[in-house]
């Protein structure tokens, strides 16, 4: 492996290779100067043979990509993959003066074509001494030059870029630089004990248990603390599992005892109220959950089921239940509480209210408190309500309190009288 200075130093090692080389094989081009600069710059200031080493592009090695290091990470043990680059260089030649007439820059091309033919690997000690403080000569993978085959319209559309006149070019691709992530590797403790006993893994027969639907009383959207809901699926036992309720962005999960359901594919649980749990109020909390089904077997690991989605609705009280038009200030208590960051919104007939402040107890058995200010409401409400009468609903992150009873024989739903205001 090797570090930052890892393509500085194939570039620095290439420069050196070719200038100690070719003078030694072309006495002829004893002159020759060796410059690493962009391609519109290689030229300035300089009227002797010249031969430029242009990095132009870097990509990522795609075998090396996702590899972990030999002799570094064992098995077991995580790390983050090296930086695997395949870097590619112009080489340009360049004659003396303008002219060339001589031909010098072809002798230049061919003497430096020559030379990283009869070196295909770069040589580590060549590498360590061409940049102080590169390690790149130790890495394990030898660094290889291979020439690349280049189009006269790719090269032209790279000459283009800076400006400049073409002249005479090849180009080669020096491959891998491996350049060490800054990220620790983890390396866990030797397993002393596989699982409980040492009795290794374990297998258990049968198929889990799968669910299928959520049946939320009369048909609602959402349900509330105080009501059963139904879990339908297959493969499931109540003497031995529970229903888990699952807040993914609150944390913390909520198991709830199982009992038979209307038929042998389904399972009901109940979601306890404040009557019934003297922490339900704080335990939940309104707005979205995904339920699953946990079997719990003596002497064997859970085994859980898929998650389905749920939807906690508020249950909530609403005061006054008569003002008079114009402004309307509405107190509003929320079972379960609501929770910091929570998204709040009164639905006051069509129309979307936020809170002019919550309140919510240091008691954990006590509801929120939530303020609301209503503007400008007039005598002739929404047609589908009762005459001068405004439904109230509370929207906490999305799901609504539900404003609909059910009463008769058979039962009708009908709008909660609790739960609307009338206007004088």
């Amino acid at each position: 492996m090797s570090n930052p200075l890892a393509i500085a130093a194939t570039t620095a090692t290439l420069r050196n290779l070719l200038h100690a080389k070719i003078p030694a094989a072309d006495s002829g081009l004893a002159d020759l100067e060796v410059t690493t600069q962009p391609l519109d710059l290689a030229r300035k200031g300089i009227t002797k043979a010249q031969l430029n080493v242009f990095l132009y592009q870097t990509s990522v090695n795609a075998a090396w990509r996702n590899q972990d290091i030999p002799r570094q990470v064992r098995p077991g043990e995580t790390a983050p993959p090296p930086l695997a680059l395949n870097l590619r260089y112009l080489i340009t030649a360049y004659g003396r003066g303008e002219s060339d007439n001589d031909a010098v820059s072809h002798r230049v091309m061919g003497s430096a074509m020559s030379v990283l033919h009869d070196h295909p690997l770069l040589d580590p000690a060549d590498i360590t001494a061409a940049l102080p403080g590169n390690d790149l000569g130790a890495q394990f993978e030898r660094l290889r030059i291979t020439q690349l085959p280049a189009s006269v319209d790719e090269l032209s559309k790279l000459w283009m870029i800076f400006q400049t006149q073409y002249r005479v070019s090849a180009a080669y691709e020096v491959t891998v630089v491996l350049i060490d992530s800054r990220l620790p590797v983890k390396a866990p403790l030797p397993v002393l004990r596989r699982g409980a006993d040492d009795r290794g893994a374990m297998a258990v027969a049968g198929l889990a248990p799968v669910l299928n639907e959520i049946r939320l009383p009369n048909l609602q959207p959402a349900a509330r603390l105080g009501e059963d809901i139904g879990l339908a699926g297959e493969q499931l036992n109540a003497a031995d599992s529970v229903a888990r309720f699952i807040n993914s962005r609150f944390g913390g999960n909520i198991d709830l005892p199982l009992r038979q359901g209307s038929d042998a594919n389904e399972l009901r649980a109940h979601l306890p109220d404040k009557t019934e749990d003297a922490q339900a109020l704080s335990r939940w909390t309104p707005g979205y959950y995904t339920v699953a089904l946990v079997q719990q077997r003596a002497g064997v690991p859970p085994i859980s089921s898929n998650e389905l989605a749920f939807a906690l609705a508020p249950r909530i009280t609403v005061t006054p239940l008569a003002a008079a038009h114009g402004n309307i200030s509405l107190t509003l208590t929320c079972e379960p509480r609501v929770r910091d960051g929570q998204r709040v919104l009164l639905l006051f007939g069509s129309r979307q209210i936020e809170p002019s402040s919550i309140a919510t107890p240091a008691n954990p058995a006590l509801p929120t408190s939530l303020a609301f200010l209503v503007p400008d409401v007039q005598l002739v409400p929404d047609i589908w309500v009762d005459a001068n009468a405004y439904v109230v609903r509370l929207r906490v992150d999305g799901v609504d309190s539900i404003p609909v009873v059910h009463a008769g024989v058979p039962p009708l739903p009908a709008f909660d009288p609790a739960q609307k205001v009338a206007v004088t």
